[in-house]
């Protein structure tokens, strides 16, 4: 009993003398969040912010954007206000749109824009975040908690792109993020004919004098043509089309899509003459004839050579007999 006391004890007592490094593989660090780590890893770390830069731009050009992420959050997270950081933030986002974490990488952008204003590649980072937007609005999906795809979402894409266009109101990218914005509306799964509409006309009045603005103004007719489609006795939506149709043809009379504009236009008018025809025969049924009679007639105006137009003049001729009896 003895014995085995003091060999215990002397093997305690050689732990206490000569203490060994315990592996821990799995590491937590506040910032930078869990890594695996070798035994006797660690020495990607340095005691320089410059030294520390060289470790994360060597391991990115080898392709290593594990280790790569890690130093250059290091750079950020110890030296903030080193002339490396914003290089070490820009690589970190590079990292993160490599291993195609690209929500994770739009903020990682964000947050160079909004610590860094005066990054030299600032027009880089805002194309950037603009093509990561464009792979949501493409169909990419979102991830819950950065990890686990979920869902397209065109709400999210879209404060992606109201992001772009606070960076940028008047940058390269800014016409084309206006203009997806509305695209975006128009891919819901409710499709939001309205917004997308406004999202349009924001983008023709902005951008008048350039090809999207033109472009601008033919989609939104098009999207209150489609609203139209969709709205049961509201021609008002009919009308701003046909409006929004005649100003494109009237500022763009050579533009190719004007023909296309013109048969619009009359199909429009159809449709206003047929609600309005519409609600004439629901007025006639509840024996409200003046009522009828003054829709009738709005029938007539709306589109004389529709197909309702015949009708609506014999009921007019029907109501009017019944008035003089």
């Amino acid at each position: 009993m003895k014995r085995w006391c003091l060999r215990v004890g002397g093997i305690l007592i050689c732990l206490l003398v000569f203490p060994q490094r315990s592996p821990a593989p799995l590491i937590y660090t506040p910032g930078e969040g869990w890594r695996y780590e070798s035994v006797g890893g660690g020495r990607w770390q340095r005691t320089r912010a410059k030294d520390q830069m060289d470790v994360a731009q060597a391991a990115f050009d080898k392709k290593d954007y594990a280790l790569a992420l890690k130093a250059a959050r290091r750079v950020v997270r110890v030296w903030p206000f080193s002339d490396y950081a914003p290089q070490a933030q820009y690589l970190t986002a590079r990292c993160l749109e490599v291993r195609h974490e690209n929500e994770k990488a739009f903020r990682a952008y964000q947050d160079l824009l909004v610590h860094y204003p005066k990054s030299e590649n600032s027009d880089e980072i805002l194309k950037r975040q603009f093509l990561i937007a464009n792979r949501f609005l493409n169909g990419e999906w979102f991830r819950i908690w950065g990890y686990i795809p979920f869902f397209p979402s065109m709400d999210k894409t879209i404060k992606l792109y109201e992001q772009v266009l606070k960076n940028g109101a008047y940058s390269e990218f800014a016409p084309q993020a206006q203009m997806n914005i509305a695209l975006a509306h128009e891919k819901k799964m409710i499709k939001d004919y309205p917004a997308a509409a406004q999202a349009y006309e924001k983008a023709a009045d902005r951008y008048h004098d350039q090809k999207v603005g033109v472009d601008a103004l033919y989609r939104e007719g098009i999207a209150y043509n489609k609203q139209a489609k969709t709205s049961e006795y509201d021609q008002s939506i009919a009308g701003q089309a046909i409006a929004t149709f005649t100003d494109f043809i009237a500022l763009h009379p050579e533009d190719t899509r004007v023909p296309a504009a013109q048969r619009l236009i009359e199909s429009l008018k159809t449709e206003q003459a047929r609600g309005s025809f519409d609600i004439a025969r629901f007025y006639e049924r509840h024996r409200r004839f003046d009522a009828a009679r003054i829709y009738y007639n709005d029938v007539l105006s709306k589109d004389p050579n529709s197909s309702y137009a015949e009708t609506a003049r014999h009921r007019i001729e029907s109501l009017n007999k019944r008035g003089r009896n």
